[in-house]
């Protein structure tokens, strides 16, 4: 089994030369491949792998403590208040006092550390690093506790959904009933009814309405308590993820120490999915385990029992979120050859996805085309009617996109194709849609953790920490006073839409040149391709 190195991929002269284990010579240079690499030349890279394993462990270290200590002082920057329950879940330091401006810039210093904790310790990996996974996961399940136990904090999501559920269990549908009629109640639910989006229903699918009617009957008359069912859900659904990136990787020692860290002990991720408490991370665990379900059956037909646990576990997702019917078009894509498979497969989601719809009704139905953050143009005609053609435009770029990314996405699974589609398609929609948030992401970083390292990391970890930014620190009290006011604004206004501008087109300019820089052996291990090769699809 390789390990990451410095030295470029596809090198016959490398390939036969005795590699140290990181070596520091540049790709495609025979005559540093050739000779072997002694204690000196080993000596330097060491020393900086071991340098950028600190300053990771210092960068991750230091933002996910930061996020904690806001998460448990919530109570005094964040809107909608919380009433703690007299026991148990959710805790809160209800007596500290912490201004606004603090806690802001505090969660500014956290995303960047977090970033550059994550992007030293990619580094480190790849210079041969190999830190404790045990110490990483134990450090990782300790974070992931402590966040969920706190109450929600930079979102009001998780208060949202809630109230959804909530509305179910008192006998109404999410999708005819409003927030607001809670609000109407002067109880103490009704102080954490969040105002922004009081006034519509339900924009999520059945069964994500069905896992906050759960948590509403478990919490009762507590939002707080109802909030932390929900973000306990969460947790586990984003252990799940990591759990099976372990499993699936667990025989090669970079490619499992990349994927925790671009998703298990990733700062950004653990702060916009755990401490926040958004659903999509379970949409993510259910679409994942669909596309795992699969097996490593390459270019051969799948199974019928894998076929039948794919589609469910997709239908599950795009039940949870409309957008994860991405992940079916994956799949969709690489059984285009066996009609028979393909049917299978879509029965079996849509045995998941019928039922739930027919018992919500037709209201249900109209949540699919008046999504805020979902695939139709319709949820910019209810905001700005004159963005109509914006979404159009949208749309098509969407549409060129996945075109795009399906024809040149490296095959860097193989055994695995449906990941790839599915990689593809989602990298087109987050990319080129225009309304969305960080805790999207989690659609496309689930998958990328399975895929070899290339510079796409690099670019969806920029979406992340520039999606991440302009929300912190998340529904405050206060104004956040002048000199922090402007720095939001000018990275709202400036600094994000200037990055995901450039991601997108960067995105475009690899898919053109090929140049993805791929360097991790793929499934089964072997010596990477060259980026020529790589700009070939696996599936024609």
């Amino acid at each position: 089994m390789h390990s990451v190195t410095g030295a470029g991929p596809g090198d016959p002269a490398e390939a036969a030369a005795p590699a140290g284990p990181a070596e520091a010579a540049g790709p495609g240079d025979p005559a540093e491949a050739a000779a072997p690499a002694g204690p000196a030349d080993r000596a330097g890279p060491a020393r900086r792998a071991r340098l950028l394993t600190g300053l990771a462990a210092a960068g991750i270290g230091g933002s996910i403590l930061i996020m904690i200590a806001a998460s448990a002082v919530r109570d005094s920057w964040m809107y909608p208040p919380v009433v703690l329950p007299a026991w148990g879940p959710p805790w809160d330091l209800q007596s500290v006092h912490v201004p606004v401006a603090v806690v802001t810039v505090a969660l500014w210093v956290a995303v960047l550390a977090g970033l550059g904790g994550v992007i030293a310790g990619l580094a480190a990996v790849r210079l041969g690093a190999r830190p404790s996974v045990r110490g990483l996961l134990v450090a990782a399940a300790v974070a992931v506790a402590v966040l969920t136990v706190l109450p929600p904090a930079g979102s009001t999501d998780a208060f949202d959904y809630a109230a959804y559920g909530r509305i179910l269990a008192l006998g109404h549908s999410p999708y005819v009933m409003t927030p607001y009629h809670l609000r109407l109640a002067h109880n103490a639910f009704a102080k954490s009814v969040p105002i922004t989006w009081q006034h519509f229903v339900s924009v999520y699918g059945p069964l994500a309405t069905l896992e906050q009617f759960a948590a509403a009957k478990l919490g009762g008359l507590s939002a707080a308590r109802i909030t932390f069912w929900l973000k306990l859900w969460t947790s586990l659904a984003f252990g799940l993820v990591a759990f099976a990136a372990d499993r699936v990787l667990r025989h090669d020692p970079a490619r499992r120490l990349r994927a925790h860290l671009l998703w298990t002990v990733n700062p950004l991720l653990l702060w916009v999915i755990v401490a926040a408490g958004h659903l999509d991370v379970l949409a993510a665990a259910a679409g994942l385990l669909g596309l795992l379900a699969l097996g490593e059956h390459g270019a051969a037909r799948p199974s019928v029992p894998r076929l039948i646990a794919a589609g469910a576990l997709i239908g599950v997702a795009a039940d949870i979120k409309a957008n994860y019917v991405l992940f079916g078009l994956g799949v969709a894509w690489v059984l285009r050859r066996w009609p028979a498979a393909l049917a299978t497969a879509a029965i079996a989601a849509l045995a998941v996805l019928v039922p739930s719809y027919a018992w919500f009704g037709m209201p249900a139905v109209h949540a699919l085309t008046a999504r805020r953050d979902g695939l139709s143009a319709d949820s910019f005609y209810h905001v700005l009617p004159s963005l109509r053609h914006l979404a159009l435009i949208a749309a098509a770029l969407v549409v060129a996109a996945a075109v795009l990314t399906l024809r040149r996405l490296p095959d860097g699974i193989p055994a695995r194709p449906a990941i790839r589609a599915a990689l593809a398609l989602s990298a087109a929609w987050l990319f080129f849609w225009p309304y969305q948030f960080p805790w999207y992401d989690v659609m496309i970083i689930c998958l990328l953790v399975l895929y070899p390292a290339s510079r796409l990391d690099w670019l969806v970890l920029a979406r992340l920490a520039a999606g991440t930014f302009p929300n912190l620190p998340g529904n405050p009290w206060a104004p956040l006073g002048p000199f922090v006011s402007l720095i939001h604004s000018l990275s709202t206004a400036i600094f994000t839409p200037v990055v995901l501008l450039g991601v997108a087109v960067g995105l475009v300019v690899l898919c053109l040149t090929g140049k993805w820089n791929m360097r991790e052996p793929g499934e089964p291990p072997g010596t990477a391709p060259t980026d020529a090769t790589l700009t070939t699809s696996a599936t024609s």
